[in-house]
């Protein structure tokens, strides 16, 4: 069975965003092609203002922050981190979220 759409409080989530200094959040994989089913997590790709990519453990604050608000499981990748394999296929299909 398909899962719906992501929802969430943009007010919300442009607030998260200014906190942990991202330049632009973008949702990608089954949820932004429309075919994640129950269980899927919600994939989002971060890039962060110049000369403010958190450590590991604000990395890891973020995407637990993001889980929360979104109520849903969340798996963040770096934009920096993309594999070179799948960058060009996550770049074209992702929808942004929040660019600040």
């Amino acid at each position: 069975m398909l899962k719906a759409r992501l929802r969430y409080d943009g007010e919300a989530l442009a607030k998260l965003c200014r906190k942990h200094h991202v330049r632009r959040l973008d949702l990608f994989g089954s949820r932004a092609k429309g075919t994640a089913r129950d269980g899927s997590d919600v994939d989002l790709l971060v890039e962060f203002e110049p000369g403010c990519v958190p450590g590991l453990l604000g990395f890891i604050a973020l995407q637990e922050e993001l889980a929360d608000l979104l109520g849903e499981e969340v798996d963040l990748v770096s934009k920096a981190g993309l594999s070179p394999y799948m960058k060009d296929e996550i770049l074209a299909s992702r929808s942004s979220l929040y660019e600040g």
